[in-house]
């Protein structure tokens, strides 16, 4: 297919402007490509498929069908191309958890942006916590893992080459989560596809990510007394911030560099017999433990790091993703049931008490690693054409253990040398921020679909910058908001600094300020 699109590609360029109408490319034959709809929207609102209708968007032509790589592949996409005022650039989305379906908002982000863009729902229709689509479905999981987001990007650049008459000038991929897995499985695997990529939050390591999630599981449900209660989590987090929060000179509800906190679980243990939610038993302060000390081997060998310390009470900290409002609701114990059901071990009856460390580790990795897994810290090919990649990672995230980004980016300078990898290669670690966003820190960075277009504090600006004009990043300004709506009124400034480096306080000026603080190791 590669090969086929590639010449229509090139086929494509010297035509004129909008070389084809938006109705006439639902007759454009692509290998392994139906188009279904091809439609052109006016400027107004827009109702995503079983979503609620979005006001303002302006006109764009929609473009919708079926990719078939393989005879089990059921691969849904869209391809959004503005009406007027198009940026020249393709911007690539992808998907939260196990996807299943397009990400209509990232898209309604995009175009808004004078973008091109596509999505896919990578192979299946299901909620984002399911994987009941991978059961004894292989080439799914393949479509899941790598190949529909690859497929998608080569099929979105010839309808964009089909419509305008030439292909993008430049193509970037913006995600988080999963979206990060994929944004680095691209930059490893199909280097051409994109000039940049912005990886956030990235499960790349998705086995040993899902491990640790069973893991998690098992030793807080397997023994009613080690269950963990959300109405615990206000005292853990004061402990932990009490202990921590000054670190950085600042005490303002986040900790700067969860690294040089060395908080034991321990400190909360009740005193006497009466047990109450500003305390811990014996079995929780294990289960705490657990939590913070990550996926470890019988030989005490880290496979996954832990959750750090700090932003646990948040509201979209741990009582979503840990503990679950009860026992068995948590997006961990669904994300890691699921995956050894359903993709490791194809048994809907499988049960996490029976997790072992070290002989279901090996089977998911043995199985699924190579298709699942975005760990290859070569991307030379990527440096070599002249591609720049940006991850960033909030501290307090919940879902996915923040130090996993350090251990990759670390593992790309280990193998690539570190002169070369800062060449293309930036990593932006965020104080209190949770997963993809929110939380008690300056989350707000204007990354693409961000309401107050400031694009100047952007990683995606950033990375145009880099990948355009040749100026590498250095800080980017980080706001918070009042009310958590990037809408409301600012009230906090700060710079997100290339890791190693952090923030530091000068020493005078309002802490709100980012003015005030500069970035050092």
């Amino acid at each position: 297919m590669k090969s086929v699109v590639s010449a229509f590609l090139l086929s494509a360029v010297s035509l004129p402007a909008f070389a084809a109408s938006c109705e006439s490319l639902a007759s454009l034959a692509l290998p392994n490509v139906t188009v279904s709809l091809a439609e052109a929207r006016p400027a107004g609102e827009f109702t995503p498929p079983g979503g609620k209708p979005v006001p303002g968007l302006p006109a764009f032509c929609r473009v919708a069908g079926t990719l078939k790589p393989s005879s089990d592949s059921d691969i849904k996409f869209e391809v959004w191309l503005p009406a007027t005022g198009w940026n020249g650039k393709f911007q690539g989305v992808g998907n939260g958890g196990y996807a299943g379906a397009v990400a209509y908002p990232s898209l309604i982000d995009a175009i808004r942006n004078n973008y091109a863009t596509a999505s896919t729902d990578t192979g299946h229709q299901d909620g984002g916590t399911s994987a009941r689509w991978a059961l004894n479905h292989p080439e799914k999981v393949t479509d899941f893992g790598y190949r529909a987001i690859h497929e998608t990007a080569v099929t979105a650049k010839a309808v964009i080459a089909a419509y305008f008459g030439e292909g993008p000038k430049k193509s970037y991929f913006n995600s988080c989560s999963n979206g990060g897995r994929q944004a680095l499985m691209e930059a490893q695997r199909y280097p051409a596809d994109y000039d940049g990529i912005v990886a956030g939050a990235p499960a790349n390591n998705w086995t040993h990510l899902l491990s640790s999630a069973a893991s998690g599981t098992k030793a807080m449900l397997s023994e009613p007394a080690s269950y963990l209660p959300p109405s615990k989590l206000p005292a853990i987090q004061a402990a932990v911030l009490a202990q921590c929060d000054g670190l950085d000179g600042v005490k303002d509800g986040v900790i700067e560099n969860p690294l040089a906190c060395r908080f034991d679980p321990a400190v909360l243990q009740c005193k006497g017999a009466a047990e109450t939610d500003a305390c811990l038993t014996v079995h929780q302060v294990a289960t705490l433990k657990t939590m913070y000390g990550g996926l470890k081997n019988s030989k005490g060998e880290q496979l996954m790091p832990g959750l750090s310390p700090g932003g646990e009470a948040d509201p979209a900290g741990w009582k979503p993703w840990v503990t679950g409002p009860e026992p068995e609701k948590s997006q961990m114990f669904a994300y890691g049931t699921q995956f050894f059901k359903n993709i490791v071990y194809n048994d809907a009856n499988w049960e996490f008490k029976s997790f072992d460390v070290d002989k279901d580790v090996k089977v998911a990795d043995e199985r699924v690693a190579k298709y699942l897994n975005s760990t290859d810290a070569d991307l030379s090919a990527f440096e070599k054409r002249g591609g720049k990649l940006i991850l960033y990672h909030g501290w307090a995230d919940a879902a996915i253990p923040a130090v996993n980004a350090i251990q990759y980016y670390d593992s790309v300078n280990k193998k690539l040398g570190p002169a070369k990898a800062a060449s293309f290669v930036r990593l932006y670690m965020v104080p209190g921020m949770q997963h993809c966003s929110g939380g008690a820190g300056t989350s707000s960075f204007g990354q693409l679909g961000t309401p107050d277009g400031d694009r100047f504090h952007s990683l995606d600006a950033a990375l145009e910058a880099w990948v355009e004009q040749g100026s590498a990043p250095a800080e980017i300004i980080a706001a918070k908001h009042k009310t958590g709506d990037p809408k409301s009124e600012v009230v906090r400034t700060r710079p997100l600094c290339p890791w190693p480096m952090t923030a530091k306080y000068k020493g005078t000026g309002s802490t709100d300020d980012a003015a005030n603080f500069s970035c050092a190791k």
